[in-house]
């Protein structure tokens, strides 16, 4: 039995076969390149400094387009779209409530340069409050005669709309009656037999 064993040897390469020291090498790399990122992100610099809270100097406009029809298309710019939209974080609210949620939210705050933190008040501070919202009062000192002036004037604005209204019911009565009656012609009136039941005057 002479076989010869000649024959072509199989390719059984097609596993592959991993280099531990190469990989072991990556691996090394990596996490080097990690910790040197941890470091950077931690070693940035100074925290952000951001004011404190205070409060707002403009008025916000809830109520201008309430009640108003708009019509909303798919391709008009952000501000345009129906709802409240904020200038600031570029973005658009559905409804009032959401919108002041927003505007005293912390990422509308931070938008603005400042943190969710109150400046804590002196007792000067509060005490020159106190004396502005007194002088803000003064003025309008309020007693019982403006009280009194105030009720007479109103009493005699609800007078003069409740004659208005009479006089508007009159005069509506007198069209409705116009409209009603018939313009007939006299002639006419006098061949059909309309005209002999008037009383005439002698």
């Amino acid at each position: 039995m002479a076989t010869s064993n000649n024959t072509l040897g199989v390719d059984n390469t097609f596993r592959k076969k991993f280099d531990r020291e190469e990989y072991l090498e990556r691996a090394r790399e990596r996490e080097k390149q990690e910790a040197e990122g941890r470091g950077k992100s931690k070693a940035k610099g100074p925290p952000v400094q951001r004011k404190p809270l205070k409060h707002r100097d403009y008025e916000v406009d809830l109520e201008s387009r309430l009640g108003k029809t708009q019509v909303v298309t798919p391709v008009a710019p952000l501000s345009q779209q129906a709802g409240y939209y904020c200038s600031v974080c570029e973005c658009v609210v559905k409804d009032s409530a959401n919108y002041l949620d927003h505007i005293n939210g912390k990422k509308h705050q931070r938008a603005l340069g400042m943190s969710m933190r109150v400046e804590r008040a002196s007792l000067q501070q509060v005490q020159e409050r106190f004396e502005q919202l007194k002088k803000r009062k003064a003025p309008g000192s309020f007693s019982e005669q403006d009280l009194d002036e105030r009720i007479m004037k109103q009493q005699e604005e609800e007078e003069e709309r409740r004659r208005q209204r009479r006089e508007r019911k009159k005069e509506k009565k007198r069209e409705r009656a116009a409209e009603e009656e018939p313009e007939i012609d006299p002639d006419v009136a006098a061949m059909m037999g309309f005209g002999g039941f008037r009383s005439s005057k002698k």
